[in-house]
């Protein structure tokens, strides 16, 4: 399946597609998300999160870098590489561990990481649009293309 581009209007907008992806990924897999500052990236992660039944608050990793989230039997961790400066650092952090078992890991500035990152299952674009936002979901494999259809038929 090639790329899918998606418009979200306004904020609870973004939600709902959050919790559509939510769905579609099952609480499993790697998303890169990538945009420019205040495009939508956490409000986005905070969608998926919810979709996932996280029901308490989302913050920005910025300053913390992974914020981890249990919820039932899903391991998700909820990355924000922007402040990284060296994409060695995330060997410090224990990078590899994160990505073990049946996770999900939404990574925020994953270009930052670089060589240390394993490849993503599926890249977000989040960039502005006539009242709104474009998610441009590029899949990076057979489980992102899995994703894109569930997603294109509505499911």
């Amino acid at each position: 399946m090639p790329e899918l581009n998606l418009f979200a209007e306004g904020e609870e907008a973004m939600y709902d597609l959050g919790r559509k992806i939510a769905t579609a990924t099952g609480g499993r897999g790697v998303i890169y998300l990538h945009g420019d500052l205040g495009a939508g990236k956490t409000t986005l992660s905070r969608g998926i999160l919810r979709g996932l039944g996280h029901g308490g608050a989302v913050k920005s990793p910025t300053f913390t870098l992974v914020e981890p989230y249990e919820i039932g039997t899903v391991r998700a961790f909820h990355f924000d590489l922007y402040r990284l400066a060296d994409p060695e650092e995330l060997e410090f952090l224990g990078i590899r561990d994160y990505f073990e078992g049946d996770t999900l890991c939404l990574i925020e500035w994953a270009e930052r990481g670089t060589g240390i990152l394993p490849k993503a299952d599926m890249d977000i674009t989040i960039s502005p649009h006539a009242g709104g936002r474009m998610l441009r979901l590029i899949p990076q494999g057979t489980r992102g293309e899995a994703w894109c259809a569930a997603l294109a038929t509505g499911a």
